[in-house]
């Protein structure tokens, strides 16, 4: 019998049916996500936002995969460590560009060394980190550094490999807008603020991918964000609200993933001499002031888990010895009077009011605690854009942000968040109240260079004990991280430890 083909449109959908019966599976997917791109070139934007959309259009030379992020061969098939200064990489062959350039070790190079630019990258430390590269042939390349640098291998799922003749060619503003790498899709349109749409890369060098076709809009309103789920616009939708989370889970029509989130919700305090909050009896009463349990279960309805630390397990450094000061707000008090504020201070607690689950309302719930123990808390809540630039410039008093590790290792954290800031040497980036401790500092430079597994993680555990003990920070939650999907629609989407949405790990049967 004649077989008829039809192409049913419906949406961005498309289906396959043949007269017989039987029907070939859609394999376009379009996703409504709570962030949008600020660029698409791979070393300008280092949050995690920017690097899941980059992991879909580059690789790096390494990548992580499964659900504790594993670390295998992507663009390097092997490496290794010969000496602590050097890193080895024997690289993949017969690799093409999107544009068909051969992927080589020249490309590698030229990566690296445009990392150290800061008009192209946010990437900076870790170019200026790296001593020399040695192309020892076309598909082997060394990396020297310029002092042993433990988490280095640790970082290549997230240095993205650029082709050196396209982009030293093109203007800047077409680089940003428009990649060309090795990665498993290839950019059809991205129109800001409305969509990024890809298509499958077929000569992709780890072979075929599930899903050809990609739509993404980025939509920040979570309620509209729902109602596209809702009413099938779109097959995925990241950063499903806590507020909204029963009425999409009691929907037939869709299905809730739940995920522990990596990242830890936290308090950076300064410690300037002659404010109140450099006397650690002052620190450890804000603690103690503040009711994490109630904001997990008001606030957060259920979907976080009270943190300790900073460092989610999973990280090096962890150290599970570390408890939560409990919640006593008559101790609080004591501690103030003990420490001379017996009547309380002033103080300003900024945060975002756009970043975070819930970040606006945990810091106003924040003030609420303290203002129970007498510290009057002014709040200071504005949108990321103008609140990060403010974090890196270190003038803040107490503000609330969230963290984790891309490297999996906390010794790298802590030169971020928690050294004395020196911005020629780039430590202390994200310290935002200029916190200093120089003996903190002394024995964090002493596990720089630490490069055995197993004294690094120990010695790294300890600094972490050190940092609570002296209330680096004060330690809130470790957010959840809630997708939903449609049901019926045969996805398959088991979400990353690190947030970022890589496409060729999802199927649609």
């Amino acid at each position: 019998m004649k077989k008829r083909i039809f192409w049913l449109l419906s949406g961005a959908f498309m289906l396959l049916v043949i007269s017989t019966g039987q029907v070939i599976a859609d394999t376009s997917i379009v996703v409504a996500q709570d962030y949008a791109p600020r660029m698409l070139n791979p070393h300008g934007d280092d949050s995690d936002a920017g690097l899941s959309y980059f992991s879909n259009f580059f690789d790096g030379l390494l990548q992580r995969k499964g659900s504790g992020g594993e670390l295998v061969p992507a663009l390097a098939l092997k490496w290794e460590h010969p000496d602590e200064l050097t890193w080895k990489f024997y690289l993949r062959k017969g690799v093409k560009f999107h544009n068909g350039n051969a992927f080589n070790a020249a490309d590698v190079k030229f990566s690296f060394e445009r990392l150290s630019n800061p008009d192209v990258s946010e990437f900076t430390n870790t170019g200026k980190s790296i001593a020399e590269i040695n192309i020892i042939d076309d598909y082997t390349v060394e990396i020297k550094t310029n002092k042993p640098i433990p988490w280095f291998a640790n970082n290549m799922h997230q240095i993205f490999i650029m082709d050196k003749e396209s982009t030293e060619s093109r203007e800047f503003s077409d680089v940003f807008s428009k990649p060309i790498g090795t990665g498993a899709y290839k950019l059809v349109e991205w129109v800001k603020g409305s969509y990024v749409k890809m298509v499958a890369n077929e000569d992709y060098w780890e072979g075929a991918v599930p899903i050809k076709k990609v739509e993404i809009r980025p939509i920040k309103e979570s309620s509209t964000r729902f109602a596209a789920l809702v009413s099938g616009q779109v097959d995925i939708a990241t950063g499903v609200p806590v507020e909204l989370f029963n009425r999409i889970k009691n929907n037939p029509k869709l299905q809730v993933i739940q995920r522990p989130a990596r990242r830890s919700i936290f308090l950076g305090i300064a410690n300037k001499p002659g404010t109140p909050t450099a006397d650690i009896r002052v620190r450890k009463a804000m603690y103690m002031a503040i009711n994490e349990d109630e904001i997990i279960a008001k606030i957060m309805r259920g979907h976080a888990s009270p943190a300790a630390q900073v460092p989610d397990p999973p990280t090096i450094g962890y150290n599970p010895d570390i408890k939560r000061l409990e919640y006593n707000p008559e101790k609080a008090k004591q501690l103030l009077a003990d420490a001379g504020y017996e009547n309380g201070f002033d103080i300003t607690l900024t945060g975002p009011n756009d970043r975070y689950v819930q970040d606006a309302k945990i810091a106003e719930a924040v003030a609420r605690y303290l203002a129970k123990v007498g510290i009057r808390v002014k709040l200071d809540v504005k949108p990321k854009a103008i609140f990060f630039p403010e974090v890196t410039k270190g003038v803040l008093d107490f503000y609330l942000i969230g963290w984790f590790d891309g490297t999996f290792d906390m010794g790298r954290t802590f030169f971020k968040i928690a050294h004395t800031r020196d911005e020629e040497k780039g430590f202390g980036v994200f310290n935002g109240a200029a916190y200093s401790d120089p003996m903190l500092d002394k024995l964090l430079q002493a596990t720089a260079e630490i490069v055995d597994p197993v004294k690094r993680k120990n010695a790294l555990m300890r600094l972490n004990k050190m940092a609570m003990d002296r209330i680096v920070w004060i330690p809130l939650h470790y957010q959840e991280d809630l997708y939903a999907i449609q049901n019926g629609k045969g996805i398959t989407f088991n979400p990353r430890p690190d947030r970022w949405i890589v496409y060729k790990e999802i199927s649609k049967r």
